[in-house]
């Protein structure tokens, strides 16, 4: 299932990366030669290229030559690479589960992984039933006969994770972040923006016909005659315009005070007079909702209208839509192709589908990720990985310590409410302390869209019972595999799972200039999250409240608005810039994070003179530690995926994730020499310093 996830991990977070199309990439052979490459491989530069020029190029362009995107993805970068080695030790743990025939009492976590890997790699039986897995649902969208039987339907996909008309579940109160409640927020699409359906060029006009092919040849594999699909489709696309008009723009979600809206249900039932809202709580097992945050109150008024007036023909065609859409990857091959075909293929230019296998891990990750990662982090995450990251993550604390404290433009009682939210902010490192209890959750190896059912409706009950309850902090919204890490403001916390915490971000091997560059900028980059323009709304306990003197808050409002003109300026592709807006928090993340990371460095050098005399392959720590900082970015992408992404993505593409930072830091051009006036150098009226 695709969307249960979107359905109820309401909460905000800022992660360093944008998740891939899939957790799982290419397995490629790893040979004893190259399995321990050093830190920084000079195999991987390219010297034709002067570092003043284009740093990104001259560090990484060896590696951009011999690393053309694989014919199964979309993009090949630096986190690609980790998670294909992390992809490889999934299959060792999830095929070793398989074969292993135990009683689920004695391993609960490799019974379930084992067998819910095995359902879904016996394709036979996946051919032979094809949608014979959806007939119960199905048969309950047809049985729909008038609004109240509409309302339960919904409620019902709802139940089993797929996204239709709204989203729904829990999340925490953003002005009490001790209480999880209801949450209610704009859905409903099957492009993967609003703008996809409101936008006029000549791309977003062939991917909304390309999509309208799509919906129809899905239907008709689900049975429909090749003249009704069409015009269904058409029907379909003309309900989801609706509710993409009604939505707000990806900007407009930016702001945390906006999307703070808590009413009572009486208030809600207001809203959406025609839809009865103690029937959906009812039909969903919600019995005491309590006061419930509707983050986008116009969507949800013309949401009402919507409801009424579109006929009932129409509701049941975009609900069967919705159904395969989202079980489509555990269906037979007719409907995981044409899938592929449209949402792989089109909108993001990927050429071939990856092999099973992967496909089957990167599920089993989405459905029992606590448990796959307590299989993981046994055999893959050394305790001195998990010691050495917390070392770098409290001299980075100290660093941003020392920041703030010296800050000339943030007056005094700002300053010390910043550093006691710094002083607050909670760490969390490689895997969680509890882990998630799965035991009420069936898995068995029938049926693999079963299984993944269950799955989902396990996750979507698991968070609708949180609601009313205190917060559980010891939460994480990762599984331990996952090659990426994140801040969330309302728990004021950073989090750094065990799958990043591999070379090229962090090497146990090489010079704490490569770790400080690498890790060090990305454990700085999620501390800065707690300062970028949404997270500094949040205070030390996670409560969205102003702590900001009308100052200090016009200082940062100014700097805030240098970062997202910089960003504005950048072209990835002919007329397309990227949305500064849009990305201007992770690209403040990764301003100050490698301004962190560098001071860090500075204190780590200090208490080691020798290292800092010291040059390893001619590159002194300085020149080392921006090496470090620009690997972790190498990445080539298709022209597809690189659009869809400035639509839709808001983190920068890697190329100015490398080189935006660096240009704004003297200490860049005094390390390598970099002449004023260079492209890697901006002016200094024109730099960024907030952090």
């Amino acid at each position: 299932m695709k969307s249960f996830l979107l359905i109820v991990a309401l909460s905000t977070a800022f992660s360093l990366h944008a998740q891939a199309e899939s957790p799982t990439p290419p397995a490629q052979s790893v040979s004893p030669a190259n399995q321990n490459p050093p830190p920084l491989d000079p195999k991987n530069m390219d010297t034709s290229v002067k570092p003043q020029d284009d740093f990104y190029l001259y560090a990484n362009g060896g590696w951009l030559k011999r690393n053309p995107v694989p014919p199964e993805y979309s993009r090949w970068a630096a986190f690609d690479e980790l998670t294909e080695k992390n992809s490889d030790a999934l299959r060792k743990i999830t095929e070793k589960a398989a074969n292993t025939h135990i009683d689920a009492k004695a391993a609960p976590e490799i019974q379930k992984v084992g067998d819910y890997y095995a359902s879904g790699m016996v394709e036979t039986a996946i051919e032979a039933a094809r949608t014979k897995p959806l007939e119960d649902e199905l048969k309950r969208i047809d049985a729909i006969k008038d609004r109240s039987d509409l309302l339960k339907a919904i409620a019902r996909l709802h139940a089993i994770g797929v996204g239709a008309f709204f989203e729904f579940g829990s999340g925490q109160d953003a002005k009490d972040s001790t209480r999880e409640i209801a949450q209610a927020h704009q859905g409903g699409l099957g492009l993967p923006d609003r703008d996809y359906y409101t936008k006029t060029d000549n791309d977003s006009k062939k991917k909304r016909a390309a999509y309208v092919e799509h919906v129809a040849k899905m239907l008709t594999l689900l049975g429909e005659a090749a003249s009704k699909a069409a015009d269904d489709a058409k029907k379909i696309m003309t309900l989801e315009t609706s509710l993409a008009k009604a939505s707000r723009t990806r900007v407009e979600l930016r702001d945390p005070q906006k999307n703070y809206n808590k009413m009572t249900q009486a208030d809600l039932q207001k809203l959406m007079p025609d839809w009865n809202w103690t029937d959906y709580f009812t039909a969903i097992d919600l019995a005491e909702p309590g006061d419930i945050n509707v983050g986008q109150p116009d969507f949800f008024k013309t949401a009402n209208a919507i409801f009424t007036k579109t006929p009932i023909d129409d509701w049941k065609t975009y609900l069967r839509w919705h159904l395969i859409n989202d079980a489509a990857e555990e269906l037979s091959k007719d409907f995981v192709n044409e899938d592929f075909n449209f949402n792989q293929s089109i909108l993001r230019g990927t050429k071939e589908i990856k092999p099973r296998w992967k496909r089957v891990v990167a599920s089993t990750n989405g459905a029992l990720g606590e448990a796959l990662g307590k299989l993981y982090v046994a055999d893959y995450f050394p305790p001195e990985a998990k010691a050495r990251a917390l070392e770098m993550i409290n001299n980075l604390k100290a660093a941003l310590a020392d920041r703030i404290k010296a800050l000339d433009w943030m007056d005094e009682p700002t300053k010390q409410e910043a550093l006691k939210k710094l002083a607050a902010m909670n760490v969390k490192i490689g895997y969680p302390d509890k882990w998630r209890d799965y035991s009420t959750l069936k898995i068995d190896r029938g049926s693999y869209f079963s299984n993944a059912m269950r799955a989902a409706n396990f996750e979507v009950n698991r968070e609708l019972k949180k609601i009313g309850k205190p917060v559980d902090r010891s939460e994480w919204g990762m599984t331990p595999p996952t090659v990426n890490a994140y801040y969330n403001p309302m728990m004021n916390e950073i989090v750094f799972p065990a799958g990043i915490l591999q070379p090229p971000f962090f090497d146990p091997n090489a010079d704490d200039a490569v770790n400080y560059g690498g890790m060090g900028a990305v454990i700085g980059h999620e501390m800065t999250h707690g300062f970028d323009d949404q997270g500094r709304q949040f205070d030390a306990t996670g409560n969205l409240r102003d702590w900001w003197s009308n100052q200090s808050a016009e200082e940062y409002d100014r700097r805030r608005k240098a970062v997202v003109d910089q960003y504005s300026e950048y072209e990835p592709l002919p007329g397309l810039h990227i949305n500064g807006e849009l990305t201007q928090g992770e690209n403040i993340a990764d301003i100050g994070g490698i301004k962190l990371a560098y001071a860090a460095l500075q204190k780590a050098l200090d208490k080691n003179p020798q290292a800092r005399e010291q040059k390893i392959d001619g590159f002194t720590p300085e020149q080392r530690f921006f090496l470090g900082w620009a690997q972790v970015w190498r990445g080539n992408q298709r022209e597809d995926d690189l659009r869809l992404r400035l639509n839709t993505d808001p983190h920068s593409p890697t190329h100015y994730r490398c080189n935006g930072p660096i240009s704004d830091m003297p200490e860049f051009q005094q390390a390598f020499n970099v002449p004023d006036g260079s492209p890697m150098v901006r002016p200094p009226d024109k730099r960024v310093n907030i952090w």
